[in-house]
């Protein structure tokens, strides 16, 4: 008895363990399709467009809680391309590929202080002070 209810134990675990891997022999279009919606899904919970997203933070630049503003709208999507003396000190440069936009940003404040359509290395002084 005790060894039907292993086998039936080992069997169930690798049926369920295998599963994913006949859909996609047989349509791997499906597996893909379902993992760009999974991308989607993450990639944007506001529900706004890219333009918006830099609207509202050209709005809010200079203000407590544009930093945080940022890292929601763009999370993972800015890469750092620049330093330079700013803010409280030093502000980094950073570029999002997909929008063409340089967002210059101060840690000290958590703040966005200065956006530029393009890739911009150094932001004039009086933008990012």
């Amino acid at each position: 008895m005790k060894f039907n209810s292993l086998l039936a134990t080992i069997t169930l675990a690798s049926m369920v363990t295998i599963w994913d891997a006949p859909i996609k022999l047989i349509n791997p279009s499906l597996a893909q399709a379902s993992a760009q919606e999974m991308k989607q899904e993450m990639k944007d919970v506001t529900g706004l467009k890219a333009q918006q997203k830099i609207d509202m933070l050209i709005k809010s630049k200079g203000q407590f809680g544009s930093g945080d503003q940022l890292r929601r709208y763009f999370f993972g999507d800015l890469e750092p391309i620049a330093v330079q003396p700013g803010g409280a000190g030093m502000v980094v440069n950073l570029y999002n590929k997909a929008n063409n936009v340089t967002i210059s940003y101060c840690a000290t404040y958590d703040v966005v202080v200065a956006v530029k359509k393009g890739r911009i290395t150094a932001f004039a002084p009086s933008e990012v002070k």
